[in-house]
């Protein structure tokens, strides 16, 4: 019988998204669209950084009471649309709007689609 082998990795797992935070919904002096989220992206510090983003995914993971399909961890996708300012910051549309409690929470940016 063969002996079974390990696999060794020469080096650390690669993480294919990059950190980054919900500030909150677009919004102007008395009206908020709670449709496009705000974020901001670790490492991202003006408007020309932001083009490589646009059009990345980005998910929102969050725990729950109940668990389904097997676990007890609930996802919201969403795409990064544009920037916002000229400071980084990004809005991203997600398929069911943010909850409230999103706010100051994680995301994760995947670096896929790739548009190299």
């Amino acid at each position: 019988m063969p002996e079974k082998v390990k696999k060794q990795f020469k080096s650390q797992p690669v993480r294919l998204y990059v950190k980054g935070v919900v500030l909150g919904f677009r919004r102007g002096l008395r009206n908020q669209y709670s449709d496009t989220s705000l974020l901001k992206i670790e490492n991202v510090q003006d408007k020309k950084a932001t083009e490589f983003y646009l059009g990345k995914r980005v998910v929102y993971i969050y725990k729950a009471e109940t668990e389904k399909k097997g676990t007890k961890y609930r996802t919201i996708w969403g795409r990064v649309t544009r920037a916002h300012g000229s400071s980084g910051t990004v809005r991203a549309k997600f398929l069911r709007n943010l909850p409230p409690k999103a706010m100051g929470g994680r995301v994760r940016v995947m670096l896929y689609p790739s548009r190299i």
